[in-house]
């Protein structure tokens, strides 16, 4: 059942109707009085509790459409819609982006553990038999699963504690331990997951991840990371700033 948010209406106000109606349900979503997903109140429900005509009801809800509050889809009504996460293509983590965003970021630990690998020791320009801490996380925002996080640190870095990489992030650690990162190479794909990437995701089966893959390193040229990441494509985009040389 779609939650009814309190919304007043000023007739007397020079701001128009519709305009009033859609910045009380923008903020209801905003504060998280209406969460990603809940059922919104249909249009005819909505001009009938608040003696509005249900063309001003529709326009409101057009606009909130258009600012990305709000989606439709055949079948289901109008709901509200999952708001993206949008990380620029910078040197920084998905911890820090969030944060930044006044997103509150959760981490679980699936994998830790000390492994030889030669082709993520090649990427790290380092000897191939070379021990290498691995680690794997699921990356929540608000309680919702956005992104699996595999990364492979080099021998300096194997002492790094489990319940450090789950109460923050990877790169709040390292700057711990006055590390930074200030150079990597960067790919970004998209690919289809693998079953336990669709079950920890919930993704539907024909859903794509986003991927990206990066290999870091300090002021000195030291390997720092690689990291082999996968998102959610529906909550996640990566935006990138270009210019014509």
């Amino acid at each position: 059942m779609a939650i009814q948010v309190g919304v007043t209406i000023d007739r007397s106000s020079p701001v128009p109707l519709y305009h009033q109606l859609a910045e009380q349900l923008g903020n209801a979503i905003a504060t998280g009085q209406l969460r990603p997903g809940d059922p919104f109140e249909n249009e005819i429900a909505l001009a009938t509790r608040l003696s509005l005509s249900r063309p001003t009801v529709r326009r409101a809800i057009l606009e909130l459409v258009n600012r990305g509050f709000l989606v439709r889809r055949r079948g289901l009504g109008t709901t509200v819609a999952t708001r993206k996460v949008h990380r620029r293509a910078e040197l920084t983590s998905l911890y820090d982006d969030l944060k930044r965003d006044g997103v509150q970021p959760e981490t679980i630990l699936l994998h830790h553990e000390l492994k030889r690998d030669e082709q993520i020791a090649g990427m790290l320009d380092l000897p191939a038999d070379t021990e290498l801490l691995a680690i794997v996380r699921l990356r929540l925002a608000a309680g919702r699963p956005l992104a699996i996080l595999r990364n492979w640190l080099p021998p300096s870095y194997t002492d790094i504690d489990k319940d450090d990489l789950e109460a923050t992030g990877l790169y709040a650690v390292l700057r711990e331990r006055g590390v930074r990162p200030v150079v990597a190479h960067q790919s970004i794909g998209a690919r289809m997951p693998d079953a336990a990437e669709r079950r920890h995701l919930q993704l539907r089966p024909a859903e794509p991840v986003l991927t990206m893959t990066r290999s870091a390193f300090d002021a000195v040229g030291a390997p720092v990371e690689y990291g082999d990441h996968c998102y959610r494509a529906q909550d996640y985009s990566i935006d990138v700033m270009i210019d014509q040389r």
